[in-house]
């Protein structure tokens, strides 16, 4: 696997110029001039919330070169605390500060190989515009999108446009087939015949894919959610246990040595 470009990010005012609910989701489209010209599949953008020290790190799930407003980032979010809903409830026309792009992409296979992609809820966020990196480089894309019910669901309609097949899944049966990752990931690598499995979601969605890609002789890549401090790794304050290339284990920070990582190098059971 080639190693990622590195950019340097920005740190700029952004501004909200589209936000609808979908389900449990709050889509949002910004401005954030050097942004979304920096963008690779797998980066993210740290979001400065007022009356917070930390900020809201959220994954970037499309980019447009050009729009009425420039070009722009899309970016989903579940409101879960103070910081996420005060950023769900912004407005079109207001401001936000925003630095990135952040963190480690995806790496992409020199050849035209078979891959699997694997996310759960909005953490699935970035694996649409992966889709569309793999699919220009000739790869056969698969995608399974998890929720726990239908309301957190991702996107599935869009992504039926982008890739070979699509694979849904609820662990409450409502929407798909019934169960969660771990259940199927085994059966669906196997289908899709995949070399390489692209992961992003809750930990277990991580180590369920890992796992099974390592049984099935596969790579592996995992995009680990980051509590972003900073999010430029100064704080030290996202630690990320992994085994490195020389077998020995360290810790690493994830919002610069991650959020990608290889499957098979994370300490899961000390994460």
């Amino acid at each position: 696997m080639p190693v990622p470009e590195v950019r340097t990010p920005v740190h700029v005012e952004g501004e909200v110029v589209a936000t609808k609910r979908v389900g449990a989701h709050r889509h949002l489209t910004l401005t954030a001039p050097g942004v979304p010209e920096r963008f690779r599949a797998g980066n993210f953008v740290a979001v400065s919330v007022p009356g917070h020290v930390a900020r809201r790190a959220l994954w970037i799930h499309r980019v447009r070169a050009s729009s009425a407003f420039g070009p722009t980032l899309d970016v989903v979010l579940e409101a879960r605390g103070a910081g996420t809903s005060w950023l769900a409830a912004q407005p079109v026309g207001a401001r936000v500060p925003i630095t990135g792009p952040l963190g480690r992409a995806f790496a992409l296979p020199k050849d035209a190989v078979s891959c699997l992609l694997v996310g759960e809820g909005y953490a699935a966020a970035p694996l649409f515009p992966l889709a569309e990196r793999l699919r220009e480089r000739g790869c056969a894309v698969s995608l399974v999108v998890s929720a726990p019910d239908e309301s957190r669901l991702l996107s599935a309609l869009e992504a039926r446009r982008a890739v070979r097949s699509v694979t849904v899944l609820t662990a409450d049966g409502s929407v798909g087939q019934r169960g969660r990752v771990a259940d199927h990931v085994d059966e669906l690598l196997r289908r899709a015949d995949a070399d390489v499995v692209y992961a992003t979601g809750p930990a277990e969605v991580l180590r369920a894919s890992a796992a099974a890609a390592e049984r099935a002789g596969a790579w592996s890549q995992v995009g680990l959610e980051v509590s972003a401090l900073c999010g430029t790794g100064l704080c030290h304050g996202c630690p990320l246990p992994v085994v490195g290339e020389d077998g020995v284990d360290r810790v690493v920070r994830a919002c610069t040595e991650g959020p990608v990582v290889r499957g098979d190098r994370v300490r899961w059971d000390a994460l």
